[in-house]
């Protein structure tokens, strides 16, 4: 009697969102572990988060990431399969096209994603487990003594640190088993890319979106730029920092891996840059915490905040033109590049909340659409920290002065010079307050204010005063 053909074995789905890597991806792990083939999907949802959809520097980041992600897995013989709709819509569809027995998907932290996570669970009929994969600690295991969550970063990260080095990342399998041939989208049909090619070209000339992309810059930053971290990377005009960050956002590495591998290379810069890695954990269990992070202040006594709508001022900040030229800089160079230094981006929200008094979430906003790093915890927790209103915030009193920073952190000009060329040719002395150089000086590097550059659209001082008399102003109510 002939054998009966043996039945295909059902698949697991593996449903990636922002762990788009295939090393050190404990959802991964879990999938093949199961035994059955794993369907790799991705789900495009641009309805669920609202307002808090991808921007386009990450559309154009998601794009190319997703496709060095396809490549990778076609050359361990799977594939990616995309879809695009809301998620209590499309994964259910897959699981019923698939005959799928189980979902391995990573842990969100929107709050949009988690509950979309729940409603999933309680109406799916295959189980659906849930990976830490975009963190060192699952944000509600780090408490304080009385079980609480923290709200300063200090007493956190040394909680974080008493944990200890994580393990090594587990390596990415050589092959994957292979899955039922199902339809998927073409992702050039989800029209991710920006449609004007000066913007795609300043992206394209900075960035290498993709796992290859994040070892590569992970690899380079740890030969040439972790042991002088910690003097370097406030200086904008030399490349002293990792540029990890838009990688970390979309998953391409974990921040376990980077801890590992930063650790066995030593340095004089490593416990700084394990403080940055803490600073987003931080914010991470800030947003798991507080959902409204986002859009209202932390302290309530900033809800009475006097803010004021400016839209010129806005859109003179937007585009570089505020005529102080650390914050002009600043702004081209996340225009260009979908990146800004993190000194900058401090002085550029301070300038931006505290001398211009427009509403943080207005700054919020134009960084979660033009950073390829966008990332809505961090992006959040620290426009709150500019504004004074977060957890563990600045004092909303100190107020970053722009041409004092500049002077300090962009000293020899190099900086301006590069993303402010009008002004290339005024002395070093003169670069970060134009307006204050001897005619003489301005007329020599050929530069006439309010015409080649902008004049102030403030007066330093009178927006600093103003800022203090609002603050000062406020019903004072506990955070």
């Amino acid at each position: 009697m002939a054998a009966t053909p043996t039945s295909p074995s059902p698949p697991v789905l593996l449903w990636l969102r922002r762990e788009l890597r295939l090393t050190d991806n404990p959802a991964l792990r879990a999938a093949l572990a199961s035994g059955h083939p794993v369907l790799p999907v991705f789900v495009l949802d641009e309805e669920s988060p609202g307002a808090w959809a991808p921007g386009g520097a990450s559309r154009w980041w998601l794009h190319h990431s997703l496709a060095a992600l396809a490549a990778d897995l076609r050359r361990r013989g799977s594939r990616l399969v995309l879809r695009r709709g809301p998620y209590a819509t499309v994964i259910p569809a897959l699981v019923a096209e698939t005959g799928a027995v189980a979902i391995h998907a990573g842990q969100p932290l929107e709050p949009w994603s988690r509950a979309a996570l729940r409603g999933l669970a309680q109406s799916l009929p295959v189980r659906l487990h849930v990976h830490d994969t975009a963190l060192l600690n699952a944000p509600a295991t780090v408490r304080t003594q009385a079980g609480g969550a923290y709200g300063v970063f200090t007493p956190y990260a040394r909680a974080c640190l008493a944990r200890g080095l994580p393990p090594p990342p587990a390596p990415a399998p050589d092959r994957l088993p292979a899955a039922p041939a199902i339809a998927s989208d073409r992702l050039e049909d989800w029209r991710l890319l920006p449609r004007r090619p000066d913007w795609a070209g300043g992206l394209r000339a900075s960035w290498t979106p993709g796992e290859a992309g994040a070892a590569a810059r992970l690899a380079a930053f740890l030969d040439a730029g972790l042991d002088g971290y910690a003097a370097r990377r406030d200086l904008p005009g030399i490349a002293g920092t990792s540029k990890l960050s838009p990688h970390l956002a979309w998953g391409e590495i974990s921040p376990g891996a980077m801890w590992h591998e930063a650790a066995a290379r030593g340095g004089a810069g490593l416990g700084v840059f394990v403080n940055e890695l803490l600073w987003r954990e931080f914010s991470a269990q800030l947003l798991w915490h507080n959902a409204e992070l986002p859009s209202a202040p932390l302290r309530r006594d900033f809800a009475a905040m006097p803010w004021r709508e400016d839209a010129p001022a806005l859109a003179a900040w937007q585009r570089g033109q505020t005529g102080i030229p650390i914050v002009d800089a600043g702004m081209r160079e996340l225009w260009h590049t979908g990146w800004m230094h993190n000194r900058v981006r401090m002085v550029a929200a301070s300038f931006l909340v505290k001398h211009l008094m427009i509403p943080w979430q207005r700054g919020e906003a134009w960084f979660w659409d033009t950073l390829v790093d966008a990332d809505l915890a961090t992006n959040a927790a620290s426009w709150q920290w500019v504004a004074g209103c977060g957890a563990d915030a600045a004092p909303y009193f100190r107020i970053f002065n722009p041409v004092l920073q500049g002077a300090k952190f962009d000293a020899d000009g190099a900086y301006v010079r590069r993303f402010v060329p009008e002004l290339a040719a005024l002395p070093a002395r003169h670069i970060h307050a134009p307006w204050l150089a001897p005619p003489a000086a301005l007329a020599a590097a050929g530069i006439r204010l309010g015409t080649d550059y902008p004049a102030p659209i403030i007066d330093l001082a009178a927006g600093r005063a103003r800022a203090l008399d609002a603050f000062h102003a406020l019903p004072k109510s506990p955070a």
